[in-house]
């Protein structure tokens, strides 16, 4: 005699309707600055003839998973935060974690895939244009879109076909792994095991990739002999390691900490950091710090 949950309610971050008003005006302010500033990458990269080439061809690509990730989760937490009834439901919730891992792991390896190209293009500046012809980018590119596919789709349909008989609350502002297998009315330590070999697959080992280009990229510019070269050299990588630490930093203390440290409260911070701050920052890093994105502004200006 179990109730079938076919509804999930998100706890609110505030009992305080004050406090909720505040964080709803702060997160749309936020997420509409996400759209604007990636938009306005993915224009600039199409339009501006200059950004034609595989870094920016990867930027774009980066802009439009920032914008579905985010829109993955802030619109249904706006409206949750000016609704009585703060939820999903069941078939939303099991969307919500698709979309929203498949997007993940899609930029873990994008991200992998454009520390390649600086690698290539800083150590390996004469076979450039051989190792890194368009073919090879969109191979890059879609390789990664199918490995998020395909885990995302293996992961979600996994956690969605345990019962879910009995609390229905999520302390949570989106549909995420733990809080959900807390819910589950079934033993879930296999697939507890299961996600994080995942994440270890798919989020470390783009990290470590990531990791060993930038060891030779370093070991390349301090190598030179000039220190204006250096400072030009390292300017063209220095927003993407920039970007990587924003969004592996959160990411790993996320999904990869001890379960016995797991805190709601900081659990919640910090997906709010790596699903809003960060894909609001990649723009600004970009524009801020890269000449030729600067330059192209200027020109559509």
């Amino acid at each position: 005699n179990h109730t079938v949950v076919t509804y999930f309610q998100f706890l609110p971050f505030s009992s305080t309707p004050a406090i909720q008003g505040s964080l709803f005006c702060l997160v749309l302010f936020m997420y509409l600055s996400t759209l604007v500033g990636n938009i306005l990458i993915i224009t600039l990269t199409m339009v501006d003839a200059a950004l034609h080439s595989p870094m920016y061809f990867f930027l774009k690509n980066l802009s439009f998973l920032e914008i579905g990730y985010t829109t993955s989760t802030i619109p249904k937490m706006l409206v949750n935060f000016l609704s009585r009834k703060q939820g999903i439901s069941f078939l939303g919730c099991a969307t919500q974690m698709y979309v929203f891992s498949l997007l993940g792991i899609t930029e873990c390896c994008l991200l992998a895939a454009m520390a390649y190209d600086r690698y290539v293009a800083i150590c390996q500046p004469l076979r450039y244009q051989a190792m890194m012809s368009w073919g090879k980018c969109f191979l890059l590119a879609a390789v990664s879109w199918l490995i998020g596919f395909l885990v995302a789709l293996g992961q979600t349909t996994s956690i969605f076909t345990f019962p879910y008989c009995g609390p229905n609350k999520i302390n949570h502002f989106f549909c995420d792994l733990p809080p959900l297998l807390k819910l589950a009315c079934a033993a879930t330590s296999k697939n507890e095991i299961t996600t994080y070999i995942i994440a270890v697959l798919f989020i470390m080992v783009p990290f470590l990739l990531i990791v060993v280009s930038y060891v030779q990229i370093l070991h390349t510019i301090f190598r030179m002999p000039s220190a204006g070269d250096k400072r030009k050299t390292f300017s063209t990588c220095s927003s993407h390691l920039v970007v990587v630490t924003l969004f592996y930093g959160s990411g790993i203390v996320t999904y990869l900490r001890p379960k016995a440290s797991f805190s709601s409260s900081s659990t919640k911070l910090l997906s709010l950091f790596y699903t809003l701050i960060s894909p609001m920052m990649n723009p600004l890093i970009y524009s801020l710090r890269n000449n030729e994105v600067k330059q192209a502004l200027k020109r559509l200006i």
